[in-house]
């Protein structure tokens, strides 16, 4: 049964592609947070609209857990208000928060009012709503932890490595993490409010740079949130050469966190030994495409560049390369007994809180969900490539480390298939930019959902009569793991907070966009 067949809709958008979009009144909307509590869906995604567009103020995706559809709810807010999500489904909590901050509108029953990404910086209120007068920047009050002995230790934004900002505010018993609460938005850059307006090529750029580990990723989702807008069919060979720089991705940044998070446990021969395959990675996209993040490269309508000819061979160089040097590195991290004393049974995440938050990536695979956006519900050209989904249920850093050890044996294994398979021909289809003077077409919508390094993103974006971006919202998997961070630490010693953040490695500029 498809999923909107159960939640009782006013109308369904015709112009909202691929998947459907439904307009519901507030029996629909509760009817759906019924589906969330159920556990009979998963919440996608929860985002505000602008207001000057005669549309429903809220949306919310949703993933039936059991079909793997996907479909987009609409909500009119009455007042400015509508029912609360995260009143009896926790993982909204902080899109509710959110909302609020850049649109001014409000979740009714909310068990958390408190700001979210508004820091008390910005020149306006609302900036995406009704702008107002800047909201006065008062003390953030953190949640309270009652008990004899405990004491607050801060952390950040400010950090001592080369890294993003975010605040962590740990309440300790003596060594004993007993809660860590977290405080982000410090590298909010206002992508949607920039987005607005834009033409499609610009908007493609600003996607690419939500969260730079990830460009090819967030750039494989807006290209298809357009494409599915604008019913473009792209070429074959830019499907496979799409998934080429997505591996390619992967496999840097897996390299990358695998040395990180045994740097972390004092292990630092791992990490330059990662090191140089990640570098060794981002040399060969660099010399497939001209640049080793592969930024600007896929685009609405297939990829910008062809791979070089000369590109191919040191793919495959590089593969045969990790296929010498990894296996000793996975044999050094499992035999290494002092390593293994840090990573197992640290920082625990419980199966039953991945499958509420809906956790994508690693993050969910080590604790039991089998979740990967290119199996379900799947694009192309993963449905003709034969790869399988690591799982685990241990749900610690050990399990964490051993996904993304496993996923990059599939990366190369994929990588090989890609390269066997790739096909001849054009790899770009010319979309036009914009209407035709007078022309005068119809706002269209489309939803991107693509498999990031870290878990799925998700892309809704609506286009307007002119062909230029009307609103699009960007959601990173980060959203959805930065809350499991906080119950995983619990009952760890503050030490062991750099190891479990690492193997989490949630993103700051995709979160705060």
């Amino acid at each position: 049964m498809a999923l909107l067949d159960s939640i009782p809709c006013v109308e369904t958008v015709e112009a909202h592609r691929p998947w459907p979009r439904a307009i519901v009144h507030e029996d629909g909307w509760r009817e759906a947070i019924d589906h969330l509590v159920a556990g009979s869906c998963t919440l996608l995604g929860l985002w505000g609209d602008a207001p000057d567009v005669h549309a429903p103020d809220v949306h919310m995706a949703l993933l039936s857990a059991q079909a793997g559809d996907i479909a987009v709810i609409s909500y009119r807010t009455e007042g400015g208000a509508y029912p609360s999500v995260g009143a009896r489904h926790p993982p909204a909590i902080r899109l509710e928060r959110a909302i609020r901050d850049l649109f001014g509108l409000e979740a009714t029953g909310a068990p958390d009012t408190r700001p979210w990404l508004d820091l008390g910086f910005w020149c306006v209120c609302h900036p995406l709503g009704t702008k107002g007068a800047a909201r006065q920047h008062a003390p953030y009050a953190f949640l309270p932890a009652e008990g004899e002995a405990l004491h607050q230790i801060a952390v950040g934004p400010v950090h001592a490595g080369i890294i993003e900002p975010g605040h962590f505010r740990f309440t300790a018993n003596g060594e004993h993490v007993v809660r860590l609460e977290q405080r982000l938005g410090y590298v909010h850059k206002g992508i949607e409010s920039l987005m607005a307006g834009a033409s499609l090529d610009n908007a493609a750029k600003l996607a690419c740079r939500t969260s730079g580990d990830s460009a090819v990723a967030y750039s494989y989702a807006f290209a298809q949130a357009a494409e599915a807008a604008l019913k473009v069919t792209v070429p074959p060979r830019a499907l496979y050469l799409r998934a080429l720089m997505a591996e390619l991705e992967r496999l840097a940044n897996h390299f990358g966190d695998i040395g990180a998070i045994c740097n972390d446990a004092s292990f630092s021969l791992m990490h330059a030994q990662c090191g140089i395959l990640r570098e060794r990675t981002l040399r060969a996209a660099h010399a497939c495409f001209g640049s080793r993040l592969m930024m600007d490269m896929i685009v609405p309508g297939g990829v910008s560049r062809d791979i070089v000819a000369e590109g191919i061979p040191q793919v495959q160089a590089l593969l045969a390369e990790v296929h010498r040097v990894f296996p000793r590195l996975i044999d050094l991290y499992d035999n290494t007994a002092s390593l293994q004393d840090r990573t197992v049974t640290t920082g625990i995440v419980r199966p039953d809180y991945a499958r509420q938050f809906g956790a994508g990536g690693y993050v969910g695979r080590a604790c039991g969900r089998a979740f990967d956006a290119r199996r379900t519900p799947g694009y192309a050209p993963y449905d003709a490539l034969a790869f399988e989904v690591p799982v685990l249920v241990a749900g610690d850093v050990n399990a964490r480390v051993w996904i993304r050890i496993r996923e990059c044996e599939q990366s190369l294994a994929l990588i090989d298939q890609i390269l066997d398979s790739l096909p001849a021909g054009d790899t770009l289809i010319t979309i036009e930019s914009s209407a035709r003077p007078g022309e005068g077409l119809d706002p269209t919508e489309g939803l991107g959902f693509a498999e990031a390094f870290r878990g799925d993103v998700l892309v809704w974006l609506r286009l307007d009569g002119d062909r230029r971006v009307a609103r699009c919202h960007l959601r990173d998997a980060s959203w959805f793991q930065w809350p499991l961070l906080e119950a995983a630490i619990e009952g760890n010693i503050v030490a062991d907070f750099p190891l479990c953040n690492k193997s989490f490695n949630c993103s700051y500029s995709g979160h705060d966009s």
